[in-house]
């Protein structure tokens, strides 16, 4: 909207805008312009004037708070020196007192690691000794048992050689009474049946393993049963099962290579760890007792040696397999058990005994030197006093007529 103005003259009325030149306009932007700019370089070298005090107050209270960090620093270092030199003479002179309690705790520590070692040295010999008179006594056991067993060999051996002299007489009587049959019993007496010579054979096998390994158990498999024939259940000296032994016995003429597969089976299945065929024949390839497929093969007068052999064998494997059971855990629970407090308490209660022991046998020992020492002096005076009644006698009556010596002639010369 125009602004009008009025003429006082004239009275004659105008916009403003009318009124105002180009000129006059140009005139206030200069001058609004060059005021602009001495404002603006006023403001900007007051600006600058203010910056320039600034920085004169920030290197003042820089230097000011330099010098204050020096001093406290000074201060803070001198103190720090006389706090480190006292702590560093309580450090040293507790470094010496712990050094000295060190000390005297390991002279302390190596005197008991030495009694300990004696001690354990006495153990360990008491135990050598205690081991060595247990293993003379399982010697003499063992010896007294070897005895009694052959003594019982004997006795089985000597009572079938009898029954065996008896059956042969009745044998020959009965030759004698029934003349017209004696071919076909020599026959029948030669050949037999062959269910009848396996049973002697097995019978005899058995008989031979249990009076050879009194320990171990020989069973009997019955007849009709799958199976071998004869299990030797090997046992050590203390009851122990180590293994198994199945024997297998053939009496006929000719080997037969099934009898090894149906061995073989009957050893998984029974869960022996040997297997071993006592047979009559041998196989072609095989003129001594030997293995085969997995399968021992020899005669009856072989199996005993065979058995020693097999059995030794079975106790070495059982023995190394229980050496090494549980090996690592035997070493933690033996371990756990030294440094545990049961037996550093049961230690302790030795180690008590032990002194107590050692103190009453020493006092018992000064009681009776003190004691002999006392009887020694009346020994000797009665002795003095005997000689010097001797010596008076003999001075009287002579040499030849009592004897007053209360010792013989060597005793005496030992007392003097």
């Amino acid at each position: 909207m125009a602004t009008d103005i009025k003429c006082p003259k004239c009275g004659h009325q105008f916009a403003i805008e009318d009124a105002v030149s180009e000129e006059y306009k140009k005139e206030l932007r200069e001058q609004m312009v060059a005021f602009k700019k001495q404002k603006e370089d006023e403001l900007a070298k007051r600006e600058k004037e203010m910056q320039q005090q600034l920085q004169v107050k920030d290197q003042e209270f820089a230097r000011k708070l330099q010098e204050e960090k020096q001093l406290v620093q000074q201060t803070v270092e001198a103190n720090l020196r006389k706090s480190i030199s006292a702590d560093f003479e309580n450090q040293v002179k507790m470094l010496e007192q712990n050094n000295k309690d060190n000390e005297d705790k390991l002279k302390q520590a190596r005197q008991k690691e030495l009694e300990f070692l004696q001690k354990l040295q006495e153990l360990k010999n008491k135990e050598a000794e205690l081991e060595l008179d247990v293993q003379r006594r399982l010697q003499d056991e063992r010896n007294k048992l070897s005895e009694e067993l052959r003594k019982l060999e004997e006795q089985k051996t000597a009572a079938r050689e009898t029954e065996y002299q008896l059956r042969l007489k009745e044998l020959e009587k009965q030759l004698d009474d029934q003349k017209k049959l004696a071919e076909e019993m020599k026959r029948k007496a030669e050949q037999g049946s062959m269910q009848l010579q396996g049973e002697v054979q097995e019978l005899a096998l058995e008989e031979m393993l249990r009076a050879t390994f009194p320990f171990d158990q020989v069973n009997e498999v019955g007849k009709g049963i799958r199976g071998a024939d004869c299990i030797q259940v090997v046992r050590n000296n203390i009851g122990q099962e180590c293994g198994k032994i199945i024997y297998e016995s053939k009496r006929t003429k000719d080997f037969s290579a099934d009898w090894i597969e149906k061995l073989k089976a009957d050893m998984r299945s029974l869960g022996a760890d040997i297997a071993v065929i006592v047979t009559q024949a041998m196989p072609k390839d095989m003129d001594r007792f030997g293995e085969k497929n997995g399968v021992w093969i020899c005669t009856f007068a072989e199996v005993k040696a065979l058995a020693h052999v097999l059995r030794d064998g079975i106790l070495k494997i059982f023995l190394a397999s229980k050496s090494q059971e549980n090996k690592g855990d035997k070493m933690h629970m033996l371990y756990d058990y030294l440094t545990s407090n049961e037996f550093g308490e049961q230690w302790k209660a030795i180690r008590e005994g032990f002194l107590s022991m050692k103190l009453s046998i020493q006092r018992e020992r000064d009681a009776m030197e003190k004691l002999w020492k006392a009887r020694e002096k009346q020994l000797e005076k009665v002795l003095l006093n005997a000689a010097h009644i001797r010596g008076s006698i003999e001075g009287i009556s002579g040499t030849d007529s009592i004897n007053l010596n209360l010792l013989d002639e060597g005793e005496e010369g030992a007392i003097d």
